[in-house]
C-alpha cells in the first residue's frame, strides 16, 4: 500500500458515527426461547452430530457452495478461497459457521511484504468483538482455554486482518444471528422424540403394563416384597435383551397390559413435524432431506432448483460479496462469483434465458452478450444473481 493510501484510509470516515451498543450478554450465546436457556456448544452438538435432520441441511449447503464452480477472476485470489487451511475448507467452513452460529471471521494471513498468502476460518464461538468508546468494533479477542489472543481489525497499514461476516440480527449490532437458534426446539423435539422410539423398541416395541396384586383378604405386599419384586422385574424382564421372555407369577399377581391411545401415539407426526421445522429454518426443502408426506414441489428436481434459488445463491452472494470487500486492497476491481452455467441445477433455467435472449432480434449482439453475463470484449464477468 502506498504513502498516499495510507494517509487515506487513515483519515477515511472522519464523520460523526453513530455509536453502537449491546447488552452484557450476547442474545446468540442465550436466549428466552424456551424454559431452557440456549447454549452454543450444546446446541451445535444437537443440532450437527447427534440430529440427522440437522446434520444433512448443514451438509447440504455447505457442500453445495463448497463445490460450485466460480466464474474466472485473480488466479491468486481464486487459490486463496478455495484452497483448504489446517485441513477445512475455507466456503464449507464459512457456510457451515454463519448457517449454524450467525457469524463467521476469517484471519487474513500474510506475508512479511503485506500480501495475503492464506485464509483462515476461525471458530466463531472463541471469538469476542472488543470495541472502541463508541461502540464500533475496533479488534477481537480469540479464546482458546486459558490463552486470549487479541487481533486489530486493520493493520498497521489500515489494511484488514479480520473479515467479520454475519447474519442478521435485529437486537444486535456486533453479532449476527443463525439458524441453529430458531431451529433449537424443534431439534429438541425431534431428539427426544428419537429417544422415545429408542425406548420403545428396547421394550419389545409395545407400552409397559402393569403388575397387580390380588391378595384377597391378606392385604397388600409387605415394603420387603414390593422391594424384591420391583428389582426382579427391572433385572430379568426389562430391556431389549429380555424382550419377548416368559414372566413366571404366583402368590395372587397378575400383569395387565397397557395400551396406548391414538393421541399417545401421535408422536411419530410429531416428530415429521419437527423435522419439517428444521428443514424450514435452515432453508432446505423437506423433500430433499427424505421426509415423506411431502409434496410442495413437483419432483425432486424442482426442490433443487428451490434451494439454490432460495438458500444457495443468496448464501453464495453474502460470502463472496464480504471476501471480495476485505481482499479489495490487494484484488482491487476483482470479483468472486459463481458460474451459474455450470450449475447443473440451474441448467433449465440458464438454457430458457439463452432461448429467449438468442431469440430477441431487437438486441444487438453486444447486448445479449451484456444479458448473458458476457462483455462486448468478449470476456467472462459476473453473472448477476
Amino acid at each position: 500500500m502506498s504513502f498516499l493510501q495510507t494517509l487515506a484510509a487513515a483519515f477515511k470516515g472522519s464523520g460523526d458515527r453513530v455509536p453502537l451498543a449491546r447488552g452484557f450478554v450476547s442474545p446468540w450465546l442465550y436466549s428466552d426461547a424456551g424454559t431452557q436457556g440456549y447454549e452454543y456448544t450444546g446446541s451445535v452438538r444437537r443440532a450437527y452430530l447427534d440430529n440427522p435432520v440437522g446434520h444433512r441441511a448443514v451438509r447440504l449447503v455447505a457442500d453445495g457452495i463448497a463445490g460450485a464452480p466460480l466464474l474466472p477472476t485473480d488466479p491468486a485470489l481464486a487459490a486463496l478461497v478455495t484452497a483448504t487451511s489446517a485441513g477445512q475448507s475455507l466456503l464449507e467452513t464459512l457456510s457451515s459457521q454463519l448457517l449454524l452460529h450467525g457469524n463467521c471471521y476469517i484471519q487474513i494471513m500474510k506475508d512479511a511484504s503485506g500480501w495475503p498468502v492464506e485464509l483462515f476460518a476461525l471458530r466463531p464461538e472463541r471469538v469476542t468483538v472488543l470495541a472502541g468508546s463508541d461502540g464500533w468494533p475496533t479488534a477481537i479477542a480469540y479464546r482458546v482455554g486459558d490463552k486470549v489472543i487479541n487481533i486489530p481489525l486493520l493493520d498497521s497499514d489500515a489494511a484488514p486482518n479480520i473479515i467479520h461476516i454475519k447474519g442478521f440480527h435485529p437486537g444486535d449490532d456486533h453479532y449476527g444471528a443463525g439458524s441453529l437458534g430458531a431451529a433449537d426446539q424443534a431439534i429438541a423435539t425431534h431428539n427426544a422424540a428419537a429417544v422415545w422410539n429408542r425406548t420403545l423398541l428396547e421394550n419389545a416395541a409395545r407400552p409397559s403394563g402393569a403388575l397387580v396384586y390380588d391378595g384377597g383378604m391378606a392385604g397388600g405386599l409387605s415394603p420387603g416384597q414390593f422391594d424384591r419384586l420391583k428389582d426382579e422385574l427391572a433385572m430379568a424382564f426389562s430391556g431389549s435383551q429380555n424382550a419377548g421372555r416368559p414372566m413366571v407369577l404366583e402368590g395372587g399377581l397378575k400383569w395387565q397390559s397397557l395400551s396406548m391411545t391414538p393421541s399417545d401415539m401421535d408422536f411419530a407426526n410429531l416428530k415429521a413435524a419437527a423435522a419439517r421445522d428444521i428443514s424450514l429454518a435452515f432453508g432446505v426443502p423437506p423433500m430433499l432431506l427424505g421426509l415423506p408426506g411431502d409434496s410442495t414441489y413437483a419432483n425432486y428436481r424442482e426442490a433443487n432448483r428451490a434451494l439454490w434459488r432460495l438458500t444457495l445463491l443468496p448464501l453464495a452472494a453474502k460470502l463472496f460479496s464480504a471476501i471480495g470487500e476485505g481482499l479489495a486492497t490487494w484484488f482491487p476491481g476483482a470479483r468472486l462469483a459463481l458460474d451459474l452455467d455450470r450449475v447443473t441445477a440451474l441448467a433449465e433455467d440458464r438454457q430458457a434465458l439463452w432461448a429467449q435472449v438468442s431469440a430477441a432480434a431487437f438486441l444487438s449482439a453486444a447486448e445479449k452478450r451484456e444479458m448473458l453475463g458476457f462483455d462486448a470484449a468478449g470476456a467472462s464477468r459476473e453473472i448477476p444473481v
